[in-house]
């Protein structure tokens, strides 16, 4: 048992509050190390740190900022291996699924190492007569981020590369669930050089999230989260006057029209719904089959479901593993059975499913005849169940995404270009797929969703996140006319 505290100005401390939070292995039930919780001084430590290295580090040229991170990308990409072990050993998915996220970590590292030519002003020359008015951008100072638990080192870097190659400095508060990845990330960033306080940890729980967001020297800070929480984190952090961009939940749905591939749909829905458990904000959790397509898709995603093999993920013939806590375990579970009492037919029950061991694991769930009236349906479960909601109509599974309060992701699957074509106009979500289950944007888009799934105006990551973590300074400035100048400017000064 090992006690894991803080990164602080380039060193790793203890922890000096006295709590305490148990970090498990998931695929065992045990208990492996202590976390130690910030206390308010702690954070107030990395906060003073992170801002004496602004000082500094918002005036390092843009070639020496992205000189660092290009080093931190390789050291990522060498060290990918012990990244993806760090994942796996306490958020319990399968090793596929950490090497997917480390390879989403490095797409937008790499984005970050492009940063100069994003950073570019602009210019008008002689706006008015003599007068030039040019633009730049500026860092914000210190900015903060706070992630879950689902994507303990993916979310972390949508944040801190645009962060710091903008030339802030930045604290990181993950998750208290599986904090180990995200403290190697850090000793990651002081391997690569980045000067101390350039990159802080603090391992905490509300208190050190609210030191954050009520904190003076706190510029700015992203969220990513569970909606009540960034609504929370919304109101807070710009109730003290920080810009805020606080992504939240999601029920994201998958149309499936009468002229759809069912073999390309079935395997879809099957990766997107129980994929890394459910535990994702971009997991398909509702079917919208419309018409006659049901019966031999739900059939379809059955047969493919007896197949998916469920263990530790440490185990390479394991493609999902357990989830991440004994009671969202127990929460799941308590959703297939309410959706039985309501009256959805329960295809495939993950209750039954049998382990070997005291680990968080329940089988995967697929129900039937689900009605927007259930708690399966309007709740976001966060885990491996999937609900299929039978349209009659396209425009009837259209306006399911319409009504519904999140507005994340979205997909369609269709052979017809038209219909994908106007899905594109309907769909009232901010990412879209056709013939994609689950369309996360490449590292040079933005992620985000729309209504309860983001507040605040900016995107994640990609452009809109070079918009966030900087802000405009617009000069104008006139210069004496040539005629009156004392510099023998070598030609005729009427010109």
């Amino acid at each position: 048992m090992h006690t894991i505290g803080h990164l602080i100005d380039g060193k790793r401390l203890d922890g000096t509050s006295g709590r305490t939070s148990p970090v498990f292995n998931p695929a065992t039930g045990e208990q492996t190390a202590e976390l130690a919780l910030a206390s308010i001084d702690e954070v107030d430590a990395a906060v003073a740190s992170a801002q004496a290295a602004f000082e500094g580090w918002g005036q390092v040229s843009v070639a020496r900022r992205i000189k660092l991170m290009h080093t931190f990308r390789n050291l990522v990409v060498d060290n990918a291996e012990e990244v993806g072990r760090l994942l796996t050993a306490e958020h319990g998915k399968v090793l596929s699924d950490s090497a997917g996220e480390v390879a989403r970590c490095i797409e937008n590292i790499e984005f970050a190492c492009g940063l100069a030519d994003h950073l570019k002003g602009s210019l008008n020359e002689s706006a008015s007569t003599g007068v030039d008015v040019y633009t730049v951008r500026r860092p914000l100072g210190v900015v903060a981020g706070i992630t879950p638990f689902n994507f303990p080192v993916m979310v972390p870097l949508w944040m801190a590369p645009n962060a710091i190659a903008c030339g802030n400095t930045f604290v990181l508060k993950p998750s208290e669930r599986d904090p180990s990845a995200p403290m190697f990330l850090a000793e990651l960033f002081q391997e690569a050089g980045f000067p101390p306080g350039v990159f802080n940890v603090v391992n905490g729980d509300k208190v050190a999230v609210d030191r954050l967001l009520e904190h003076p020297d706190v510029k700015a800070a992203s969220f990513v989260g569970s909606t009540p929480i960034a609504r929370y984190v919304y109101t807070t952090g710009t109730a003290h006057g920080k810009r805020i961009q606080a992504l939240g939940g999601a029920k994201n749905h998958m149309v499936v029209l009468p002229d759809a591939d069912i073999d390309l749909a079935a395997d879809s829905a099957v990766s997107a719904a129980y994929g890394s458990a459910g535990e994702r904000c971009m997991a398909i959790s509702v079917v919208a089959a419309v018409g006659d397509v049901a019966d031999p898709l739900v059939d379809a995603i059955r047969v493919r479901m007896e197949k998916l093999v469920i263990g530790d993920g440490t185990d390479p013939a394991s493609e999902m593993g357990p989830l991440i806590t004994r009671e969202a375990r127990d929460r799941v579970a308590g959703y297939v059975g309410g959706a039985a009492d309501a009256g959805a037919a329960v295809v495939v029950d993950g209750r039954e499913a049998r382990f070997d061991n005291e680990g968080h694991f329940i089988g995967v769930s697929l129900l039937d005849h689900v009605t927007t009236q259930m708690e399966a349906y309007k709740d976001e479960i966060f885990g491996p169940v999937l609900c299929v909601v039978r349209c009659d109509t396209y425009a009837e599974a259209v306006q399911l995404i319409a009504d519904n309060p999140w507005g994340n992701g979205a997909a369609i699957f269709t052979r017809d270009g038209g219909a994908a074509r106007q899905f594109q106009q309907d769909a009232d979500a901010g990412m879209l797929g056709i013939n994609v289950p689950i369309p996360v944007p490449v590292g040079y888009h933005s992620f985000g969703g729309w209504k309860d799934s983001l507040f605040g105006d900016i995107t994640m990551y990609g452009p809109e996140g070079i918009n966030f973590y900087t802000r405009p300074k617009v000069i104008t400035s006139r210069w004496p006319d040539p005629a009156g100048s004392s510099v023998d400017l070598g030609f005729p000064t009427n010109q």
